[in-house]
């Protein structure tokens, strides 16, 4: 019993005495060339250049600016990307000869070459089917295509979501301070909140599939996403936009050890990371690295929509702004309450006022108040 005592109160003062280990590689990372994107074989080029920076730093990675970017024929012309805005750089819409290889090659504002290996195009087949599906545990968003040439074998898959914001609770006052008003207090809404917003929010996860070991190069029904009956997406309307590509095996076998890097890492058992670079090689000084893999291909793109009152009626679909309860302010507490941006009030009630936190109200904090253009 005394040893098992001791062996605990030795873990607590091992647990109290712990201090993050944060090597230099972590605070001090090397600012490393990063490259996004992919040689787009039947359309515009977009390739995004960054460089690494520190994991705990609050700001985005800074952008990798005024650098000459382009995509190379071999043994044919080049075409130079423009960039906009900064770190982003882009090609016009353009269909690369499948007989030829392409290669990416720049130059920073620093001077430093990089450039690609020169890569056959690979192209991508076109969606068998695509849609969606209730099930008992929610919405199944499904695909399948196929190559009867047998060639392609290699596939990812990104998404991007998009679905209504609308807030439930709408407020009929407004809090008013000199010279807005004659004097500090509650007064009927003048300058209403937004009726309805759009959120939106890319895939993070990888989605690969290698069919080299099946008799036939083909998909028959594959789920690209899932979402539970509870999801908050699905209150409204909902709308999601899957890009298919296919790749060579390099280019999926980067991906394959991405994913282990950063998804399949957590446990005793789980994969232990790798050193991942890509295939983006310093001409000037083969010391540099670069983190990225560019490759040449198409891709295939599909969009569905699905609407509330498509789905199951017992989902408990409650929303974003279902658990919105509103609170009674009374007295004295009215003017400190609603002095605060951050609560609303809604209506006057029997002794006081309704009040909410401004995520229920304001649903520009969700989202956006631009209707996308592609919306119904």
């Amino acid at each position: 019993m005394l040893l098992l005592l001791g062996i605990g109160l030795l873990g607590v003062m091992l647990g109290g005495c712990t201090d993050p280990y944060l090597p230099s590689a972590i605070q001090n990372p090397p600012r490393l060339l990063v490259v996004d994107g992919f040689i787009n074989s039947k359309g515009a080029t977009t390739l995004l250049l960054s460089r690494a920076s520190n994991l705990a730093a609050p700001a985005a990675p800074p952008a990798e600016t005024k650098a000459r970017v382009y995509v190379e024929e071999l043994g044919g012309p080049s075409v130079q990307l423009t960039e906009s805005p900064a770190g982003t750089y882009t090609s016009a819409a353009r269909t690369l000869n499948p007989a030829k290889k392409y290669r990416l090659h720049l130059t920073t504002a620093a001077g430093q070459e990089f450039a690609t290996d020169y890569q056959p195009v690979v192209t991508t087949p076109p969606f068998d089917r695509f849609g969606w599906r209730a099930e008992p545990d929610g919405l199944k968003i499904f695909l399948a295509t196929h190559d009867d040439a047998n060639a392609t074998h290699f596939y990812r898959w990104q998404y991007e979501e998009t679905w209504e914001s609308i807030p439930i609770l709408i407020p009929s006052l407004e809090w008013r301070v000199p010279p807005a008003a004659p004097r500090e207090g509650l007064f009927p809404i003048t300058t209403r909140f937004p009726r309805i917003c759009w959120a939106t929010e890319k895939s993070t996860n990888i989605k690969l599939v290698n069919t080299t070991r099946l008799t036939r190069d083909a998909i028959p029904d594959y789920v690209v996403r899932a979402l539970p009956t509870t999801s908050d997406r699905l209150h409204d309307r909902y709308s999601i936009l899957v890009t298919q590509a296919a790749q060579s095996e390099d280019e999926f076998h980067y991906w394959e050890l991405l994913k282990k890097n950063t998804e399949n890492i957590g446990t005793l058992f789980d994969p232990q990371p790798v050193q991942l670079t890509g295939n983006v090689r310093c001409l000037t000084d083969p010391a540099a690295l670069a983190l990225g893999f560019v490759g040449v291909h198409s891709v295939e793109q599909r969009r569905l929509f699905v609407e509330r009152s498509q789905l199951p009626f017992d989902w408990n679909i409650a929303g974003e702004y279902g658990k919105c309860v509103p609170d009674t302010v009374r007295g004295l507490s009215i003017a400190s309450a609603f002095g605060s941006p951050d609560y609303i009030p809604i209506s006057a009630t029997v002794g006081g006022v309704l009040g909410i936190g401004r995520p229920c109200v304001d649903c520009r904090l969700h989202g956006t108040t631009v209707k996308p253009s592609f919306w119904p």
